[in-house]
């Protein structure tokens, strides 16, 4: 049996997840950043797929980890599977809400912008999503969670902050989606080096089965 719960930096993250159905934790990492030549630890991520996932990707039967690690095609398919997605974020670092909103806000619009996808429907829909994150805080240990249903383009974003009930928002634009899903999954370009390099090694391990 595999134990029940994984560490993740100091952060304990449950091995499964029970969404519509058993999501397992096939990846996970932290995001952090050298400052004046200090680690700095932002937050750590765990990223929950539906196994049934390694279905849509049997081309990478037999691929090592790190070649895996620099396929970005491989990473398209991850994002591009019909299966349900759940990515966790669990606060190292407090942060405004406001950051954090404007963080996803820059990532988000500059990637879009980039694929040619950053039209009035898009901006309108990240002003929603700042606004969304402008009055919270996160402590440490508050958990921001991202849910992608399988067959939907929608996303949920719930927020847990401690002694507070949790605040929930639908993300209903497509591109938006999307761009989150490649922002914490994309290969190279994601915000996680850490994270992809587990995700790799996790479906290395799988694929091989």
């Amino acid at each position: 049996m595999a134990s029940e719960t994984v560490m993740v930096d100091e952060i304990s993250y449950p091995s499964t997840i029970t969404t519509t159905k058993p999501l397992s934790l096939l990846g996970h990492g932290i995001k952090d950043m050298e400052i004046h030549f200090l680690q700095v630890k932002f937050y750590t991520i765990g990223v929950y797929l539906d196994p049934e996932i390694v279905n849509h990707l049997t081309q990478w039967k037999g691929t090592p980890p790190k070649e895996l690690e620099e396929k970005e095609e491989f990473f398209d398919g991850v994002i591009a599977a019909p299966v349900e997605k759940v990515i966790r974020l669990v606060v190292i670092k407090e942060i405004k809400g406001a950051q954090y909103g404007v963080q996803i806000e820059t990532a988000v619009r500059d990637r879009l912008a980039a694929d040619d996808k950053y039209e009035d429907e898009e901006e309108a829909e990240l002003e929603k999503i700042v606004e969304f994150f402008q009055s919270k805080y996160f402590k440490k240990n508050s958990v921001i969670t991202y849910h992608f249903p399988a067959n939907s383009p929608t996303a949920e974003i719930v927020v847990s902050l401690e002694g507070k009930e949790d605040s929930k928002f639908v993300v209903e634009n497509a591109n938006v989606v999307e761009t989150i899903k490649k922002w914490y999954l994309g290969g190279s370009s994601a915000i996680s080096p850490s994270t992809i390099s587990s995700l790799a090694t996790t479906f290395s391990q799988e694929l091989s089965k």
